[in-house]
């Protein structure tokens, strides 16, 4: 497995990248309410990112038809966006990548649209706790897979099991690259596989489903639910090991 250890110079190109998705996560944030569509949020997502000098990563990435992932309540990722106007009590993920100068960013949230259940306010929290507790335990020389399984002992703890088949990832000058970082142990040992080390880059995405961790991709190719048909969430950061710390690049 080969992952890239970047130097200071080509983190400082993937903050910048990083800052913008922060930026238009933060720009769009303000824009959820109930009665907007999904083709709105994405048509606005586009403009902000293109007028901070960056490209939107996803428009036609492995045939993606937008910038903006826009899933709404049981999809749990790669929504496309639609005329689909939000409704009052819908929770809405949203996930947006750039490239500026041949570095990438990534980052996601899921938002309320208005007022939301108790039971949606949980679910939310799950992936935003799962994603905050994984880059406080970062440290260098722990393997991935015990990241992997700290995670899914995290999400499993709140009463939730991870999505499975789709997993976090390196980042850099492509959007992904190695390693990939699944919300769950694969295999029996989490004492195995490499370790994180100091100068890499990588994204950390917890997806959370309700009941079965079984993903299902709906009739237009792309929107990952759960064989459940409950709701979902999913949370992201791209996150820096420098010094045998943790600096979280895509943050405002």
């Amino acid at each position: 497995m080969a992952i890239t250890i970047k130097k200071s110079g080509e983190i400082e190109k993937l903050r910048v990248a990083n800052r913008i998705v922060a930026q238009t996560l933060e720009y769009l944030t303000s824009k959820v309410h109930p009665g907007i569509s999904l083709k709105e949020l994405n048509a606005l997502g586009e403009s902000y990112i293109h007028s901070l000098g960056a490209k939107p990563a996803f428009k036609g990435l492995y045939g993606f038809p937008s910038g903006v992932c826009t899933s709404v309540n049981e999809v749990i990722i790669h929504g496309i966006p639609n005329e689909y106007c939000l409704k009052e009590g819908d929770i809405i993920g949203l996930d947006i990548g750039t490239q500026i100068d041949g570095w990438y960013g990534d980052s996601a949230v899921t938002l309320p649209v208005g007022v939301i259940s108790k039971e949606d306010e949980r679910l939310i929290a799950c992936a935003k706790d799962a994603l905050d507790y994984a880059i406080d335990i970062i440290k260098p020389e722990m393997r991935f897979k015990e990241l992997s399984y700290a995670i899914e002992q995290f999400i499993v703890g709140r009463g939730y099991v991870p999505l499975r088949g789709f997993c976090g990832h390196g980042i850099g000058r492509k959007p992904h690259e190695e390693p990939e970082i699944p919300n769950y142990l694969e295999g029996n040992n989490p004492k195995s596989g490499p370790k994180i080390k100091n100068g890499m880059v990588f994204c950390l995405e917890p997806m959370i489903c309700q009941r079965e961790s079984t993903p299902k991709v709906l009739e237009d190719k792309w929107s990952v639910v759960s064989i459940d048909g409950m709701k979902g969430s999913h949370y992201e950061h791209t996150i820096a090991v420098i010094d045998g710390c943790v600096e979280i690049l895509s943050r405002v």
